[in-house]
């Protein structure tokens, strides 16, 4: 598909879903709502690439959807020795199992059942390999160390005195080999370690070739200067550079409110700059390019649009039937996570974790600078967390499909924070669904994160979102909570149709403001929907699913 038209009509949706859906509709504002003769989903899929409230997010996920692969079994971490009584360290030999089979070109890391001690970092550096337990009720990782102990404190680049454990690291850590020790010298060399695609604030990547002209969101197709840089399936970035403050008012779907916002004193907003997307070349016939999913973002000629490389990536690199148990410690005050932190995917491209159960973690699953990662069966258990799932540092398109966050097994001490679905950072595409949530907070936290989806969901809304001020807006435009059940009727963060600008609130339960209560950044009119409120009967019931049926056709 070469354009971001797509039209189906009425019969052919008719007949994919097998029903119609007339439900209520609003603007911003309205909870009484008016009976409207086309739904929000008809909408969409009559304009499924540029649609003014609803994102498209059929292709989150690893390999833009595709069920992980199933490798062959290269190598036993027993035959490595390690021991599954829990008597030693078995980190050694885990790694050396993970770089045999990585240096083999790909494969499985057989780890068979038993309760295996490690007092160090898991290092999965080397693509297409995966490491493979018994199933997360048999295979067991003890970590006796955290992130602090075995590597050092690790400072907030922004100066303070928080801890970036909070928000980084994995006791599995999911990183190129080539970019692992280098970020480990930096922060035992109290510097701020690499984060993001290009590999630090002043790295770029180099340039492959300039976009030319202008494109629509939604457009797949692209002219470019130099066709004959790129090849077919090669891994690129689409580069934009901010003007004047457009890019991030155009990130908020252009309205009214963004002429008067103040941008100019969002310093953190503004370190996250410029925007970079990840994205696989599908083809190229002479200067025209196809990519493998559409554009997220509107391309202009202002903001100087490029393709260029990355730093080094892990592509193809999975973890998979373990459970990842902490030495339990009280749940940290906010921000001074010491990294019991169970899987950290960092600069991962179409990586997963399937049937990844972590237990006692400050950090449950952890996504920087991440494209395509597919968290499926996963569960946080324990006692109290600070994220459950922390999306950040422009991840885009990822899914977390298939969760459970258990309520705390214990209170945690005052002045412990409590984030739950984290994302923020420029982050969009991403998607989290079939997800019981018994005690936490959808955490949309500021940095703009935009156009991401969260559908089928029930959750105890219990917590609180978190985001400086210097960090921007809390949303982007096109956030979708679709299916949305809250047990306990607290409406912040869940109902956002009056805080998110072009934003679409369906089908959530009746809800009522109490706790945290955001007011909107911008002024005027946000054009955010609100349908079937104070209902979960909707079809289709899960977003991400239908427009993943509605892609395939």
């Amino acid at each position: 598909m070469e354009t971001a038209n797509m039209n189906i009509d009425r019969r052919q949706f008719l007949l994919a879903t097998g029903a119609a859906v007339v439900g209520t509709s609003a603007l911003t504002g309205t909870a009484a709502a008016a009976e409207s003769s086309a739904s929000l989903w008809q909408e969409f899929v009559a304009n499924p690439y540029d649609h003014p409230q609803i994102p498209n997010v059929a292709y989150a996920g690893h390999r833009t959807g595709e069920r992980p692969p199933r490798r062959p079994v290269l190598a036993n971490v027993l035959f490595f020795g390690a021991r599954r009584d829990g008597s030693a360290d078995a980190a050694p030999a885990i790694n050396r199992a993970v770089e045999f089979v990585g240096r083999l070109g790909g494969g499985t890391v057989l780890v068979p059942p038993g309760r295996y001690r490690i007092d160090d970092i898991i290092r999965i550096g080397y693509d297409n390999v995966v490491l493979r337990g018994a199933g997360s009720a048999r295979t067991t990782f003890y970590a006796t160390r955290s992130l602090e102990q075995i590597v050092g404190i690790n400072r907030s680049r922004y100066g303070s005195e928080n801890s970036a454990w909070s928000w980084a690291g994995g006791l599995v850590w999911v990183c190129h080999r080539d970019r692992y020790r280098p970020l480990i010298d930096a922060i035992q060399a109290k510097k701020w370690p690499f984060e993001g695609w290009t590999g630090n604030e002043l790295e770029q990547g180099s340039v492959l070739t300039e976009i030319t002209g202008s494109a629509a969101r939604g457009a797949f197709v692209v002219t470019v200067a130099n066709g004959r840089s790129l090849r077919a399936g090669q891994r690129v970035l689409l580069r934009l550079d901010d003007s004047e403050y457009s890019l991030p008012k155009h990130m908020c779907g252009d309205v009214p409110g963004t002429t008067s916002y103040r941008w100019d004193d969002k310093t953190k907003l503004l370190s996250y700059f410029p925007f970079l997307w990840p994205v696989r070349v599908e083809w190229v016939r002479g200067n025209r390019v196809k990519l493998a999913q559409p554009l997220p973002l509107e391309i202009r000629p202002e903001w100087k649009p490029r393709l260029t490389t990355t730093a080094p990536v892990i592509t193809g690199a999975g973890v998979e039937g373990i459970k990842i148990e902490m030495f339990k410690v009280p749940t940290p005050k906010h921000l001074q996570d010491k990294g019991y932190n169970g899987v950290a995917f960092q600069c991962a491209w179409d990586c997963w974790a399937d049937d990844v159960h972590v237990h006692d973690v400050d950090n449950g699953f952890l996504m920087v600078s991440a494209k395509g990662i597919s968290l499926l069966n996963t569960r946080v258990s324990g006692r109290g967390h600070h994220h459950a799932y922390a999306t950040r540092e422009q991840s885009h398109d990822n899914l977390t499909d298939g969760f459970v966050i258990e309520a705390p097994s214990e209170p945690s001490q005052a002045g412990a924070g409590n984030h739950g679905l984290n994302v923020e950072g420029l982050s969009c595409g991403n998607v989290w669904t079939r997800g019981r949530m018994d005690h936490d907070v959808f955490d949309t936290h500021r940095g703009l994160p935009f156009g991401n989806v969260r559908t089928e969901i029930t959750i105890n809304n219990v917590g609180a979102h978190g985001g400086s001020a210097d960090a921007g807006p809390l949303y982007g435009a096109r956030f979708a909570h679709w299916n949305v059940t809250v047990t306990n009727q607290r409406a912040g963060n869940v109902r956002i149709d009056q805080v998110a600008p072009c934003s679409a609130t369906v089908a959530i339960s009746e809800v009522r403001d109490f706790g945290q209560i955001d007011k909107p950044d911008f002024t005027g009119p946000l054009n955010s929907r609100l349908e079937l409120y104070g209902t979960t009967d909707v079809v289709p019931r899960n977003l991400y699913d239908a427009q993943k049926r509605l892609r395939r056709r």
